[in-house]
């Protein structure tokens, strides 16, 4: 497997490793026999209840508006899944691999957005020739969607937790202070852990309040600790705390 490193907007350098052809293809097989099951389920149930003989409108144009919605989750499939589990699908679950974008956070809705627009020509044009070509030639394993997004597809097998890299130790009767840090993702705790280690051995201690702040913007953690460092230290702790045992 290639590996694929990401240098952060911290410039913080992550090695990942980049999902297989393999996978990637395993992993969209089983989608698709996941989407297929959906239809045979939908379909039998429509003829059983004799509701697919209500749909037969006059207008043709009716009745396809109407099939549409029904096979609608069959469509944004992959938009809708890899949206709601952050950046996975029932079959990149399964295969151990994600979506992430190649600054290392966490791909948004617009990103998931752009991938699956472009389905049509990475996996739908050709039987998938397209995206197969990208994958193999581009640097980063990019399809043509993941270029277009900024994002890039990782494996997570033989992935380190986040726990193992923490420095911290936390007693039996540890008590965290911070449940809010829950909101943040193993990349995000990463690109801070390493940031901060970075930070205290270059004494850069206006960086470290300015990741103090952003991290209270995003959780809305209400900041009560007598330092920037022991509010970053404390995060760190509390994270593994609550994330120790997922």
């Amino acid at each position: 497997m290639n590996q694929l490193s990401i240098t952060t907007t911290q410039n913080v350098n992550i090695n990942f490793t980049a999902a297989s052809v393999g996978d990637r293809i395993i992993g969209q097989i089983l989608d698709m026999l996941v989407q297929l099951a959906y239809i045979i389920s939908v379909s039998y149930l429509l003829d059983y209840t004799g509701f697919s003989d209500n749909l037969d409108f006059k207008d043709s144009w009716s009745t396809r508006a109407v099939y549409i919605m029904i096979f609608s989750p069959v469509i944004i499939y992959s938009l809708l899944q890899e949206s709601l589990w952050e950046g996975r699908t029932i079959g990149k679950k399964i295969m151990k691999i994600k979506v992430i974008k190649i600054d290392g956070y966490q791909a948004g809705f617009g990103d998931y957005l752009i991938r699956w627009l472009f389905r049509t020509v990475d996996v739908l044009i050709g039987s998938g020739i397209i995206g197969l070509i990208f994958i193999a030639t581009s640097k980063k394993n990019q399809r043509l969607g993941d270029i277009a997004a900024g994002t890039a597809v990782i494996s997570l097998k033989n992935k380190i937790n986040i726990n193992h890299t923490i420095l911290q130790e936390l007693h039996e009767d540890y008590v965290p202070i911070y449940p809010e840090v829950i909101k943040l993702s193993d990349n995000d705790m990463r690109i801070i852990k390493d940031t901060f280690e970075t930070c205290l051995q270059s004494k850069d201690f206006v960086t470290i309040s300015k990741m103090r702040k952003k991290i209270i913007d995003v959780t809305g953690i209400k900041y009560n600790s007598n330092t920037d460092v022991e509010f970053m230290r404390t995060v760190l702790k509390d994270y593994n705390f609550y994330t120790r045992n997922m």
